[in-house]
């Protein structure tokens, strides 16, 4: 049985890449709409608004799962919280549990991040050091070739807390932004205006210092990596060539 080369892992085709667009519109835009404009009762309704407008993310993620065939964790932790977030509203519990979800939900897989440095299946290996994006069979080569084994697992070690504390600090601004925003009960044109409000500033509020925690961790690593191995990123990124060249 032979051994795919280098080249031949180049050649095949890249994943198909997710449409931000389409992102952006379902799991923001179109539930932003329905929540602020549509939840009157000269529209939608309370009850329906909410239905209605959780629909979208909950179709978003379920054709991404049907898609790829498997579980895209960004994915699996967007229709989670839409269900809760669904299951609160329509049951019309206190509002204060929407805080408690939205820091609930990132915090649990900041955790479950930290504990899966102690199993043979890291979870930082899923977000940043997977054969997707690495040559992950050189980059171990080159870590035997030059006796860094060890360092390269506490460099993985410090990756995945870094991951980790970008779940963390997204669990702190869900819980402030939540906290501040949703005060009416659930049930009332209010409340899903607030919900609106609140799902929109998710984004620039919570999102993007998130992101930017992970591409700090993403570059921590690349570094590591080039440091250890002696290669450079060019060496180790893979490289998808063209149809037809």
């Amino acid at each position: 049985m032979t051994q795919s080369s280098p080249t031949d892992i180049s050649r095949k085709e890249p994943p198909k890449s997710e449409n931000l667009l389409l992102n952006l519109l379902f799991n923001i835009i179109l539930p932003t709409v329905i929540l602020t404009k549509l939840s009157g009762d000269e529209y939608l309704g309370t009850q329906w608004g909410v239905v209605v407008a959780l629909a979208f993310p909950l179709t978003y993620g379920l054709k991404d799962f049907v898609q790829s065939r498997k579980i895209n964790f960004f994915s699996a932790l967007g229709t989670i919280s839409v269900l809760l977030t669904g299951g609160i509203s329509l049951l019309e519990l206190d509002p204060a549990y929407i805080a408690i979800k939205e820091a609930m939900v990132p915090a649990i897989f900041g955790v479950a991040t930290l504990v899966s440095l102690k199993t043979p299946y890291p979870l930082v290996k899923t977000f940043l050091y997977n054969d997707k994006i690495l040559q992950t069979d050189k980059i171990a080569l080159a870590l035997q070739e030059n006796g860094n084994g060890r360092n390269f697992e506490r460099l993985l070690a410090n990756a995945s807390c870094l991951v980790a504390g970008s779940f963390f600090l997204s669990s702190l601004l869900n819980y402030l932004l939540a906290t501040l925003l949703i005060t009416s009960q659930p049930g009332t044109v209010e409340f899903n205006e607030q919900l609106g409000k609140m799902t929109a500033l998710s984004f620039p509020v919570i999102a993007l210092p998130a992101m930017i925690v992970l591409m700090g961790a993403l570059f921590y690593l690349f570094r590591g990596i080039t440091r250890l191995t002696g290669l450079t990123l060019e060496d180790v990124i893979h490289h998808h060539e063209k149809k037809g060249k």
